[in-house]
């Protein structure tokens, strides 16, 4: 999965990876020579007392190590300019990808995940690429150009090779092989830990509430604990690591000077040679500690990868229409027939044929109790998830066949859970509509009953708002989210329990305010509370995910016992009738 996302991000960089792997070629073939220009000093001048020959072969050094630094800091230039670039790329692909994603994928991955995979797991797999460029690119040719020299300046003692690389090979392929589970099971306790964190702020109200502050404590700390545990199998297997390299790297100097001695002893071997043959040993050896590092990064990188593939391979189940349908003029009609909705791999439908008209200047009510389906129904009209049968039409055409922006720009939700972004309240409505004046956002606050309180702020329109909205209470951020889609001024409003929070004054004051200003729109209420309503031109109840009962309060009153339930579970019988 590594190499695949890897050659699918690296395409557009082609240029500058070769330019990389030149620079590094030279700074190391640079490298590689200094050791055999060194020895040549030693025998050839120093033994023979020629100063000349000692300045002449020393400026030549010089030039080599000018060239070697020169191309060194353009490797890493590039490299580090190309790696970022890629975390860059990586992390954009996945942001567009969870875009794309209906209620469902999002569902599935889980929004702490979704978060670990755009940002930890893009960073481990753009370390990998920054040191595989700046670093790792040298190592394969300073590991194959040092055996070269090495066998250059004495062939005997190079058969030392032999057992000193493949040694330290296998002993850090072990223990990689070990590092890999223990890197997957990391990113998993570092998604708990993200999720335990999320809920922890966005509930902070309901914990102290509960006072639950000592629960909540030690099921972070249990998540905290599960995280250092296997961060610690990880750190110790990492800590073998470098010791074992050092061993073996000077258990290999004390055997070159051994054998090497010997070597000189016997007239076979000149000093000069034994010490261009301990650099270039030393450069090996380097060259298997940079791929030990690189192999630490490896195994978490590749798991990483994984689970960026995962979402990037993931197809939405919403998807764009080929041949999208811009009709010239849209009235908003609304028809669900047979509509069912289900998940994969779940036993029974959430949704099973509903049929349901939404007319311009109507009203449509949809009621029942908890988990019958509701939210879903009404998420299948904008598009957050596509039903799984039956057909939702607007103005006669499919909504899976109608162009997005076409559908976005004819409907609109105000969510169960209505969600306010950082920002002012004016950033927040214009989101209905970027070109609306100061006037219609105060319009559309008057509608939505939320003009008092902000008047009431002193900065207006441009009052702070938190991430989510945290800092107004429920009833307001309702409120604003309602007067967000006057501002869209959409032919079918969706109301998903947007009423909840509000008080009775304020629910009929908004209802009677709505009524004016949607006089033309096909109108959809979600709602548990009756009063709300009771007066639509058209009541759906719902049961497990079915329709029992279609009619006006007083109809159904008198002929769905489901309705009536429902209704005097919350009204005495003379208010209900």
């Amino acid at each position: 999965m590594l190499i695949k996302l890897l050659r699918r991000h690296m395409r557009p960089y082609r240029g500058a990876l070769w330019l990389v792997v030149l620079l590094q070629l030279i700074q190391t073939l640079a490298g590689l020579y200094l050791p055999t220009l060194n020895a040549d000093i030693i025998d050839k001048g120093v033994v023979h007392g020629d100063i000349g020959y000692i300045l002449g072969v020393g400026g030549v050094m010089l030039l080599v190590s000018l060239a070697q630094i020169a191309c060194s800091l353009g490797a890493v230039y590039f490299g580090a300019r190309t790696a970022m670039a890629l975390g860059r790329d990586i992390r954009s692909a996945v942001f567009h990808r969870v875009q794309d994603f209906s209620a469902r994928e999002v569902g599935h991955f889980g929004t702490p995940s979704l978060i670990t995979r755009t940002t930890n797991d893009v960073q481990q797999v753009q370390m990998l690429a920054l040191m595989t460029l700046t670093l790792m690119a040298s190592a394969p040719i300073m590991c194959v150009g040092g055996i070269i020299m090495a066998l250059n300046q004495d062939l005997p003692l190079s058969s030392l090779l032999l057992v000193i690389v493949p040694v330290l090979g296998i002993a850090v392929t072990i223990i990689v092989a070990k590092m890999r589970p223990a890197f997957r099971l990391m990113q998993e306790r570092l998604d708990r830990i993200n999720q335990v964190l999320r809920e922890q702020i966005m509930g902070v109200r309901v914990i102290r509430a509960f006072v639950r502050d000592t629960h909540e404590r030690e099921r972070f700390g249990r998540a905290n604990a599960d995280l250092l545990a296997v961060s610690l199998r990880v750190g110790r297997l990492m800590a073998l690591i470098f010791p074992i390299v050092m061993l073996v790297m000077n258990v290999s100097s004390v055997a070159v000077l051994w054998f090497g001695g010997l070597r000189i002893d016997s007239g076979h071997m000149g000093v000069g040679a034994l010490t261009a043959f301990l650099s270039y040993l030393m450069q090996i050896l380097t060259a298997v500690i940079m791929a030990t590092f690189m192999f630490m990064l490896v195994p978490r990188a590749e798991v990483s990868a994984e689970r960026i593939t995962e979402v990037l391979d993931t197809e939405p189940s919403v998807l764009v229409p080929p041949t999208p349908i811009r009709p010239g003029a849209v009235h908003g009609h609304l028809e669900l027939t047979g509509v069912g909705f289900r998940y994969p791999g779940a036993e029974k439908p959430v949704l099973s044929d509903i049929t349901l008209i939404g007319r311009p200047g109507e009203t449509t009510a949809v009621i029942g109790s908890t988990g019958t389906g509701k939210t879903t129904l009404l998420n299948l009209i904008p598009r957050l998830m596509d039903a799984t049968s039956g057909t939702v039409k607007v103005d006669g055409v499919d909504v899976r066949d109608l162009d997005p922006a076409v559908l976005s720009s004819v409907v609109g939700l105000v969510p169960q859970k209505p969600y306010l972004f950082a920002g002012t309240i004016a950033s927040n409505l214009r989101y209905g509509d970027p070109d609306a004046t100061d006037e219609q956002l105060w319009h559309a606050l008057e509608v939505a009953q939320a003009k008092d309180f902000v008047e009431q702020k002193p900065e207006g329109l441009d009052t702070p708002i938190a991430q989510g909205g945290t800092n107004v209470s429920g009833g307001q951020r309702q409120r604003l989210a309602i007067a967000r889609m006057l501002v869209h001024k959409p032919e079918i409003y969706l109301f998903d329990d947007s009423f909840s929070a509000l008080d009775y004054a304020t629910d009929a004051a908004l209802r009677r305010a709505l009524a004016a200003e949607t006089a033309d729109a096909t109108v959809v209420i979600v709602a548990q509370r009756v009063s709300t309503i009771r007066s639509a031109d058209r009541i759906v109840v719902l049961d497990e995910g079915r329709v029992v009962g279609t009619g006006t309060h007083h109809e159904l009153m008198d002929s769905n016992e489901t309705y009536r339930e429902i209704v005097l579970s919350q009204l005495t019988e003379q208010e209900a009738a």
